[in-house]
């Protein structure tokens, strides 16, 4: 059998695997600006690779391992960077959890992952008090103090800060095929399911976009626990380009954000094309430097920012699992477009048995690569998922399209019953595990409903204990605590029954098509709203 790395479709590793890229990186431009801060801070190629290799040696000193997996629970800027970095020069897997996550969906991901170490932000540690912690045993805190926690021992930050500068040696050089990170997308069926992503998967992500080089600068105001935060900052690393990081994306701060970073291109994700769109004007407003921008969904308003603000806007279809098959020329026009396949995929549409739709008709987008390792490696510990997933040779997406005679392809609907708000995946499954531990509820069936401001949100139909009383404000103060915040329904409805098959499935399409005639309680409308929980930056 020959040499896998003798394939002509898998990169040189110096081009596609993190630790050798940044080497050459370094070596080639070391005063280069490679990651600029939001406290002003930067960091040139050479110091981000000294700031990696440091990491590697001190998390090496805590017994971390080549293949090893480390939750990170940090929010954006240097530390998550840093330690990211660290544990791929180690050969180790980076593990990025939601900032959200809390309780049930917590317990799982720690469990799931099989990480013994922990590196979290202080303000988050209090939320692993009183959950099951698997195989995990040590958390170091960053950002603050924490107190003790029920069977963890906590460490301090300056165990991350080694002085070793020397390259940490390996047994054998780190692979395009090895494994690089799980992420954790959204569950359908059941609990939230680990991606497990090689370096050519992530490269395969981040080589398709033509529009931005080694003059640009990419701000990342989306999670590091997403592809969205992930994706940019390797990107422009094989581009030898630079990021900016912001801890989140603020309307009233975003242009202010543009200049101070000087940032060139972005991903504007959800609503955040909306929001930009609906600022008052401004007679400045096109006096600065971005250039560019990749926008999902693509709708009115992303048109719209485009022209009024004077940028190029692009669109694509992407998820954790894939590798952005779907790309848009620059400044399409067509309302809904996904664009079309880029080089080196197959892209089919197809009804229930995988047999391919006609043009026009809608269908389940699957997909394959020409290049091996350039899809996702499966969910971790999940192999009915994965099986499920990659039937007869294609990644079902779970996604349904159409297409054009052109070979547009544009989003109608998902076949799973995730809900997508303001740009957090979330499991209907995940939110009913939720919802189904209050006392006076009996079932719930939680769906997608699109509010009056046009956003999808999250709707619960209730079925209540015989004789219960409920109150609806106190079923969103139980709900809080047990759930991330954007996972807190928006929508309350009461029902006698939920709609069922003749086989007992619950049937969610009759829910949502019934919500829209219906009385619902709006959580929004009498002053209810959820905020996710501030966490202080000590950047």
């Amino acid at each position: 059998m020959s040499n896998p790395s003798r394939d002509p479709r898998v990169p040189p590793n110096d081009l596609c695997v993190l630790r050798p890229l940044l080497e050459r990186q370094a070596a080639r431009q070391p005063d280069k600006g490679y990651a600029w801060f939001e406290s002003g801070k930067e960091w040139t190629y050479a110091q981000m690779r000294s700031e990696a290799v440091r990491a590697a040696n001190a998390l090496r000193a805590l017994g971390v391992q080549r293949g090893d997996k480390v939750i990170c629970w940090l929010p954006t800027g240097p530390d998550i960077l840093r330690l990211w970095f660290g544990l791929n020069y180690l050969g180790a897997v980076y593990v990025p959890i939601n900032l959200a996550y809390r309780g049930q969906l917590l317990e799982h991901v720690i469990d799931n992952s099989d990480a013994a170490l922990m590196l979290a932000h202080a303000d988050l540690v209090p939320r692993l008090e009183g959950i099951r912690h698997a195989r995990l045993r040590r958390v170091v805190v960053l950002g603050g103090a924490a107190a003790p926690v029920s069977g963890l021992e906590l460490l301090q930050p300056e165990v991350l800060d080694s002085d070793d500068a020397t390259l940490p040696a390996l047994d054998a050089p780190i692979e395009p095929w090895d494994l690089q990170s799980i992420i954790y997308t959204s569950g359908t069926t059941g609990p939230s399911k680990g991606v497990m992503s090689s370096y050519l998967h992530l490269f395969s992500m981040a080589s398709p976009p033509r529009y931005f080089g080694a003059d640009d600068r990419f701000l990342i105001n989306l999670p590091m626990f997403h592809v969205g935060g992930t994706f940019p900052a390797f990107a422009m690393l094989m581009r030898g380009g630079s990021i900016a990081m912001v801890e989140t994306f603020r309307t009233e701060r975003f242009w202010d954000e543009i200049e101070r970073s000087r940032t060139t291109t972005l991903v504007l994700l959800g609503s955040m094309a909306t929001f930009i769109a609906r600022q008052p004007e401004r007679a400045d407003e096109r006096k600065h430097g971005l250039k560019s921008a990749l926008v999902v969904p693509f709708n009115e308003h992303a048109i719209a920012v485009g022209r009024r603000f004077g940028f190029e806007v692009h669109t694509h279809f992407n998820m954790t699992e894939i590798s952005m098959p779907l790309l848009s020329e620059a400044n399409p026009t067509l309302v809904g477009v996904a664009g079309k396949p880029r080089a080196g995929v197959e892209i089919r549409l197809v009804d229930a048995a995988d047999c391919e739709v006609p043009v026009g008709e809608i269908g389940e987008l699957i997909v394959r690569t020409d290049t091996p390792w350039a899809l996702n490696s499966g969910y971790h510990k999940e192999y009915q998922a994965t099986a499920t997933a990659w039937r007869n040779g294609w990644f079902h997406t779970g996604d349904i399209f159409r297409r054009d005679a052109q070979g547009n392809h544009f989003f109608v609907d998902r076949v799973k019953d995730a809900i997508r708000r303001r740009g957090e995946n979330i499991s209907s499954f995940e939110v009913e595990a939720g919802v189904n531990q209050h006392p006076a509820v009996k079932e719930a069936a939680v769906v997608a409903f699109t509010g009056l401001d046009g956003e999808e949100e999250v709707l619960a139909a209730l079925t209540l204990r015989d004789g219960a009383e409920f109150d609806p404000a106190e079923f969103i103060a139980f709900c809080v605590p047990r759930m991330a915040h954007f996972m807190v329904p928006r929508y309350v409805w009461v029902v006698n029954e939920l709609p069922r098959t003749p086989t007992q499935k619950v049937q969610k399409h009759l829910i949502r098509s019934g919500a829209k005639d219906a009385q619902l309680w709006d959580r929004e409308a009498v002053g209810i709203k959820v905020k996710r929980d501030k966490i202080s930056l000590n950047s």
